[in-house]
């Protein structure tokens, strides 16, 4: 895809982008549709590269791509919120977040670390015991939480697959027709199962509930009205929503199953940024990079932050997350100045082309 550029290079160098305070002053949308632009013109940036408007306009108005695109930046001197093709209005619209639940499960499983309930380096077996095959290599919390474990996706089919509990997923995953873990372990490797893991743990080590955990530990700190964990078999959505109700039980738990808005999202990762939620410890945890990452298409975190370079030098952090029919995005900067949050509805289906478009709007954004 061609797109104007601003002042500063916008063609994009990325390490990969996966599918799936201050008062603020308003930027200057008049190269926006109308229904995506608020508030009146004013700078664009202060010490960062200018929001391309142009680009955001083209790539928000509907195509074959997407059929409506609500987009959300704010930092120091710039704040764009909007939607198009219909889709709601409300900057509090709920929206079915996919996986950028997983940001959520990390950061609570790094909190269970910094309080000694088990380390980085500990040992499934020992937390889940009879989870996982006696036979297969020790795979460590940190490996589930970087998708460097080696797992591999089921071969057969889960107990109720239209909504499987946990335990199912592990089960189909190992049993006896499936191929075991990879070990040793030679690249990074990006799988939700992981994540099925990690409630798993954030469960044993806690007694109470994974969706449970997200409310005490995260949402309500923070004062997240509108973000939780839905109950299995709730296909329901709050309104204002930026999509109907769906026909099937979307529930996906700590892999991706999780509801939130736009405002919310951004004020979780800015504040996930700036240590407001880890210890220092487990804070440096979220940019340092593993081995295996190294070559890596999509390069994870030791906390499963997704790590994104533009053209300019420019480092993102965040993550993907798709759910039927929409496909999401949520980014920052390492010090959480400027964040973005995206949601459009899927038009085209094709895994490279949600790439192309997610790459597109992270780069016209920072």
């Amino acid at each position: 895809m061609t797109k104007p550029v601003n002042s500063r290079s916008r063609t994009g160098r990325w390490a990969g982008i996966a599918v799936a305070g201050a008062a603020l002053v308003a930027v200057s949308a008049a190269a926006l549709p109308a229904s995506a632009a608020t508030g009146g013109p004013g700078p664009v940036a202060v010490g960062a590269a200018p929001v391309d408007r142009t680009a955001l306009a083209g790539l928000m108005t509907p195509d074959g791509v997407g059929s409506g695109t609500m987009v959300r930046i704010t930092g120091p001197g710039v704040r764009l919120a909007g939607a198009t093709g219909g889709l709601s209005q409300d900057p509090a619209a709920s929206f079915r977040i996919g996986s950028i639940t997983k940001v959520f499960t990390s950061t609570v499983v790094l909190q269970l670390v910094g309080e000694g309930r088990f380390t980085l380096d500990t040992p499934v077996r020992e937390l889940l015991p009879g989870t996982l095959p006696a036979s297969w290599a020790p795979i460590t919390v940190r490996q589930l939480l970087s998708h460097t474990s080696g797992l591999r996706l089921p071969c057969v089919a889960p107990e109720n697959p239209a909504s499987p509990t946990p335990a199912a997923v592990i089960a189909a995953l190992t049993d006896p027709k499936c191929p075991a873990a990879e070990s040793p372990v030679t690249t990074q490797q990006y799988n939700g199962i992981n994540y099925f893991l990690l409630g798993m743990v954030i469960e044993k080590a806690t007694g109470r509930s994974y969706a449970d955990e997200v409310q005490r530990r995260i949402a309500r700190p923070l004062g997240l009205r509108h973000t939780y964990v839905p109950r299995p078999g709730d296909t329901s959505i709050p309104s204002p929503s930026l999509a109907a109700p769906v026909a099937d039980d979307p529930w996906a738990w700590a892999e991706g199953g999780m509801i939130s808005t736009a405002p919310e999202l951004e004020h979780f990762l800015r504040s996930l940024l700036r240590g407001r939620l880890l210890a220092p410890a487990q804070q440096a945890e979220l940019f340092r990079m593993p081995k295996l990452s190294e070559g890596v298409r999509d390069r994870f975190s030791t906390a499963g932050l997704l790590r994104a370079e533009l053209e300019d030098g420019t480092v993102v952090w965040g993550k993907t997350g798709s759910k039927v029919p929409n496909a999401n995005g949520l980014f920052g900067t390492r010090d959480g100045d400027r964040v973005l949050v995206f949601s459009y509805t899927v038009a085209a289906r094709d895994p490279e082309v949600q790439r192309a478009r997610a790459e597109a709007l992270v780069e016209a954004s920072f």
